[in-house]
């Protein structure tokens, strides 16, 4: 069994759900809290013992590999200045040298198609996929976690939580088989079930470890729903030649690609934080009270 060194990071999407902050900053670029989006996702994967990184990116997407490389001209600033804790910060979250690359996704053809160009970064070996709209709130990090269960059970992981039964229609739905470590050998997938057709109320949430096998999959992988290269459909074809594991994740899930799940997911790592934990909540209560619906805004629904 090969260890889970390399982990692949889609981030070539538009945003479009965010514009016009998106017109110029990517949707991963945008912040909770005093940190981007991305950062929290590639946090979960250094928890998870990750070793090198792979963004598939598009086009006006080069902020984010700016920021995951050195500023020279803020770093030798911060030292001028003596800002030993703010410089250290910095540091800590800088990617080692080789480890981080970057490729482009030319078309927006899907997931399965992101998937398709790490292909060569990948090479031979499993890898982890981490979709950077979802960020997980845990004592434990998702990823970690996933990787335990991948040691125990081998093959293909996918992390899962448990959806409305009234709601299945929506998410992509796996059969609940023998347990497994933490976590269960999933029997069937199925994409977007009606309830009385559902296997479960368990739906993949946006974290992956798949083998390499994947990629000669989705090489001839038709179009599928909203006319692109879907995953759910390449997972599909492997199930049948390799066993997938699910890891229920207990913890909060927030959706940032949707402007409320962005919002939660403000408040909650907000209140996470010891050092701002209080003034949000004040702040957060004040508001209740006293701001009403502006009703003369063409963006409030």
């Amino acid at each position: 069994m090969k260890k889970v060194r390399k982990a692949v990071f889609p981030v070539a999407g538009l945003g479009t759900r965010f514009l016009p902050a998106t017109k110029s900053i990517p949707k991963e670029m945008l912040t909770v809290v005093d940190r981007p989006v991305i950062q929290y996702v590639v946090d979960e994967a250094w928890e998870a013992g990750i070793e090198h990184l792979i963004f598939v990116t598009g086009r006006n997407k080069g902020v984010i590999e700016d920021y995951f490389d050195i500023q020279v001209e803020l770093s030798n600033t911060l030292a001028e200045r003596g800002k030993s804790v703010e410089l250290k910060l910095l540091d800590d979250l800088q990617p080692k040298p080789g480890t981080a690359s970057f490729t482009r996704q030319q078309a927006p053809l899907g997931l399965g198609h992101a998937v398709w160009c790490a292909r060569d970064l990948v090479g031979n070996e499993p890898f982890a996929l981490l979709l950077p709209d979802m960020i997980m709130q845990a004592e434990k990090g998702c990823l970690a976690a996933m990787v335990e269960l991948y040691e125990t059970a081998g093959g293909n992981v996918i992390s899962v939580e448990q959806c409305d039964p009234n709601e299945t229609q929506k998410y992509g739905i796996v059969g609940e088989g023998e347990a497994v470590g933490a976590g269960f050998r999933v029997d069937g997938m199925v994409e977007k079930p009606q309830p009385a057709d559902a296997p479960s109320n368990y739906y993949i949430s946006g974290r992956y470890i798949l083998q390499p096998e994947i990629f000669d999959i989705l090489k001839t992988q038709e179009k599928g729903a909203g006319n692109e290269i879907q995953l759910t459909d390449a997972m599909l074809k492997l199930a049948g030649r390799q066993e997938f594991s699910a890891y229920p994740f207990a913890g909060r899930t927030f959706d940032c690609g949707s402007k409320e799940g962005f919002v939660e997911a403000n408040v909650a790592f907000a209140l996470w934080r010891p050092d701002i934990r209080e003034k949000v909540i004040g702040n957060i209560e004040r508001l209740i009270h006293t701001v009403e619906p502006n009703g003369d805004d063409p963006t409030v629904e």
